[in-house]
């Protein structure tokens, strides 16, 4: 952990973490904007009246949880090694969500140290109980289990409160029942050794709210999955709803790819036995034709949640493929309502395929947020604020000051400093999430590269092993653009290079730009006026696909500066 606290949020400046700042060797970049664009034809169709568009929450916001205190909807996502992490949404109608904070806003809260960019906090949930919010959540590789508490859930939440018992689990929750009883539940290693790969097990636990501690045995309620004579892999997600007198067990099982799926259980009590139940799934995509237009696949780790009429609905994850099990923009966030008419909760029956518009909760309606989350959108960041819109992350714990929007109000300034992409540090580069399969991301960049090996410049990174960087600099005595590329552990930290111009105008500023279209990038610059130059169309999109580079997190676009070595 970073030696020295520090309160960091995001309406303040970095702060120090730990030792003295680096001198940069090179000016600051400065960006003075930062213009990201995107819309799909299967999301840009005229909205029906009275409907809502899926995804709600677009690009990676996986893993989503989500909790009501009277007329307010609160929903957190994971972020893995991104900071600040586990991002905070508020709604009125389950619709139209509005970020409102970062749970892990501070150094010393966690520490992602060098961890790979999928590693870090995973499937955050969130719950309310006598006026605090708890927050469950598991640092991978970190420090394994905790929680968290706010009075409010804009925060400040407070430092871990780890969970010793649960060690070698992920994905805990917290249910409490009617007589303030409390219970937490993970996925967990099955009791003796795993009979095959992916083999889990769903566990419980006594928590004591007021101690902040687990109590007594921890107990199995679900080995292996609904069945596990078929060998069924990652049961994990675990939730407890109570309902007519029945305590219902709600868990992803199938592993997060295609045969992703959320089953039920239940029991008549919160420690068991639980009987599966005959229907399972409740939520799937998997058997569906491959070759249907637009697919949705995925679909699993689902929280259900009541409104005040009683109605119940379910936000959870699915993806938006463009080839076969190919995504750039992550496991993403969509709401289905649950049919409850039975005796058990149903999201989707068999062979039903999730719609891209379907009919609004029966709640008054939240007006659209000031950054849109769903749909075709523009945002623009000019940086004319005291901090950074809590949508914008950095790779890891900053450990020193590195970027300003105070020296040049109106500007992103960012110091070089000799930190790449590919070092699994902290380098000097923010990003946000690409939302849409077909988007762009442009920046005007103000900068005069002073030494061979800087460069500044405009980012489409999935980790730190994928990338593409254009960016101007200075190679060889001479100033240039130029597009690098990392496409896998084998290449250099620093990527090799694609294509490469001259830089006409070293003291003006440059205009740089990324779009996505799907499969392909195209990269290009312009001056601060005039027409666009294209550097290299149709590069290879699929480096930053989950299926080529792995991991769990979706491709963010930003911008970056590193200084010659």
């Amino acid at each position: 952990m970073i030696s020295t606290p520090v309160r960091l949020a995001l309406t303040t400046v970095l702060a120090l973490a730990a030792g003295s700042p680096v001198l940069a060797q090179t000016a600051p970049a400065r960006f003075e904007s930062f213009t990201y664009a995107g819309a799909d034809p299967a999301t840009s169709s005229p909205l029906a009246t009275g409907s809502y568009r899926n995804p709600i929450l677009t690009g990676f916001y996986p893993d989503p949880s989500v909790t009501r205190v009277g007329e307010d909807y609160y929903l957190v996502t994971s972020t893995f090694s991104y900071f600040p992490g586990i991002p905070v949404f508020h709604s009125r109608d389950l619709v139209n969500w509005t970020q409102i904070g970062n749970a892990i806003d501070r150094p010393d809260q966690l520490d992602f140290a060098a961890l790979g960019l999928s590693r870090g906090v995973f499937a955050p949930t969130i719950e309310h109980h006598d006026g605090t919010f708890y927050i469950l959540n598991t640092c991978v590789d970190c420090g394994d289990n905790f929680l968290i508490t706010a009075t409010d859930p804009g925060g400040p939440w407070s430092d871990p409160v780890w969970l010793p018992d649960l060690v070698g689990g992920i994905d805990p929750s917290l249910f409490v029942d009617q007589e303030g009883q409390a219970w937490i539940l993970n996925n967990g290693p099955p009791e003796g050794e795993p009979l095959y790969e992916g083999h889990r097990a769903i566990w419980i636990q006594r928590y004591d709210l007021e101690r902040k501690a687990t109590l007594g045995a921890r107990k199995v309620l679900v080995n292996g999955g609904v069945d596990i004579s078929t060998k069924p892999i990652w049961i994990e997600g675990p939730h407890l709803t109570f309902r007519n007198g029945w305590y219902y067990l709600t868990c992803a099982e199938g592993g997060t790819a295609e045969g992703h799926s959320q089953v039920a259980l239940r029991s008549r009590s919160p420690d068991g036995p639980f009987e599966a139940f005959e229907g399972n799934p409740i939520l799937t995509q998997r058997g569906l034709p491959a070759d249907r237009p637009d697919p949705i696949t995925s679909a699993g780790h689902a929280d259900l949640v009541q409104t005040p009429d009683g109605d119940w609905w379910a936000t959870f994850l699915a993806v938006r493929p463009y080839g076969p099990d190919q995504y750039n923009t992550g496991r993403e966030t969509f709401l289905l309502p649950v049919d409850w008419s039975g005796e058990w909760p149903i999201i989707t029956v068999p062979d039903q395929v999730i719609p891209w518009q379907a009919p609004r909760p029966a709640l008054p309606e939240t007006p659209a947020p000031a950054v849109p989350t769903s749909g075709p959108f523009t945002v623009v960041d000019a940086f004319d604020g005291p901090a950074l819109p809590p949508y914008w992350m950095m790779m890891r714990n900053p450990r020193e000051t590195w970027y300003d929007l105070t020296s040049t109000p109106g500007a992103l300034s960012l110091s070089p400093r000799p930190v790449d992409l590919g070092d699994n540090g902290n380098p000097s580069f923010l990003g946000r999430r690409q939302q849409h399969q077909s988007a762009t991301a442009e920046t005007k960049l103000v900068w005069t590269p002073t030494k061979d090996g800087d460069r500044a410049g405009l980012v489409a990174l999935q980790s730190d092993e994928w990338w593409y960087f254009l960016s101007v600099g200075q190679e060889d005595g001479d100033l240039v653009i130029q597009l690098r590329r990392r496409a896998g552990p084998g290449e250099a930290a620093d990527g090799v290079v694609l294509a490469s111009a001259p830089l006409a105008d070293p003291s003006a500023a440059t205009r740089l730009k990324v779009t996505a279209r799907r499969d392909r990038y195209d990269f290009a610059y312009a001056a601060e006026t005039g027409d666009w130059t294209d550097l290299a169309t149709d590069v290879d999109g699929t480096i930053l696909s989950t299926r080529t580079a792995g991991g769990f997190v979706g491709v963010v676009f930003g911008p970056h500066v590193r200084s010659g070595h």
